[in-house]
């Protein structure tokens, strides 16, 4: 069995989308100003008015992580004004939380994409070079079933979460931004389709009939991830080293199985500014 992993890196992700939503959004005009200045896993959610980020790593500490690695750009004064002022060992929801600057390069106008990010994550950190980690977005509200299941000792280097469509209550137009699994009968990534056309999804069904999509929660070991994440191809259109494309590139490597575990169970998430509302019952 391989080792269990104590070590998540968690992207901060964009918030570019959460506010070009706020002007038609039924929220009041108090929390649209706050969603609008704040970073959306900062918002304020729920009776206690913490953010998605505290209660995610809750869910991560449940689930057994110890460490979290918290990829932000250098303009990063709101984390540490929630998480802490220190570049790491800080101690918030439970976990030591350590902050990884994703750096934009030279002559760039925006930084390089998350495998960039989780790149840098690695060489800031050497020990994310050699361990067994686990890698999520920061603005997904991941279970700690989920957490639990790459958190976990298994049997292969490599392992990621594979939603069952069925399970996910998102309409069709949000689920088509997605990513898409072609799995094998033995339940290993065979390759991720990004944004696939509608009238070719349906041949993608396992042997469940459930379509599975990828909603960026993974585990790797770090030695064999990190080639592919310094020679994952920048992305025609959208000009970024995208972390699902590495995936990808390391699915059609037989040398390193990804092996898919299945989850059916909604994910709530910040995408949209109406995304607030259905986190009113947070305690």
């Amino acid at each position: 069995m391989k080792p269990i992993t104590n070590l998540l890196i968690m992207a901060g992700g964009a918030s570019s989308r959460m506010k070009r939503s706020l002007e038609n959004s039924q929220l009041s005009d108090a929390t649209k100003s706050i969603a609008f200045s704040s970073h959306k896993s900062l918002i304020p959610l729920g009776k206690s008015q913490k953010p998605l980020l505290y209660y995610l790593i809750q869910n991560a500490v449940e689930a057994g992580f110890t460490d979290i690695y918290l990829i932000t750009s250098p303009e990063n004064e709101a984390f540490q004004e929630w998480v802490g002022n220190k570049p790491n060992h800080n101690s918030f929801a439970g976990a030591r939380v350590h902050f990884v600057i994703q750096h934009t390069p030279e002559g760039r106008a925006k930084p390089l994409g998350t495998a960039d990010a989780v790149l840098q994550a690695m060489d800031q950190y050497p020990i994310l070079k050699t361990a067994y980690l686990s890698i999520c977005n920061g603005d997904n509200f991941y279970s700690v079933n989920a957490l639990n299941l790459v958190h976990q000792a298994r049997d292969t280097p490599h392992a990621l979460i594979s939603y069952a469509r069925s399970g996910l209550l998102f309409d069709d137009e949000r689920i088509s931004k997605f990513a898409v699994m072609d799995i094998d009968s033995e339940d290993y990534l065979k390759n991720i389709i990004e944004k696939p056309d509608p009238e070719i999804v349906e041949k993608y069904r396992d042997g469940s009939g459930e379509i599975r999509v990828s909603m960026n929660i993974f585990s790797f070991e770090g030695s064999l991830l990190y080639p592919y994440l310094k020679n994952c191809p920048i992305h025609p259109e959208r000009d970024e080293k995208e972390l699902p494309e590495a995936v990808r590139k390391m699915s059609l490597d037989e040398a390193h199985p990804i092996r898919c575990f299945p989850v059916k169970e909604h994910l709530p998430d910040l995408t949209s500014a109406d995304d607030i509302l259905t986190f009113s019952t947070l305690e």
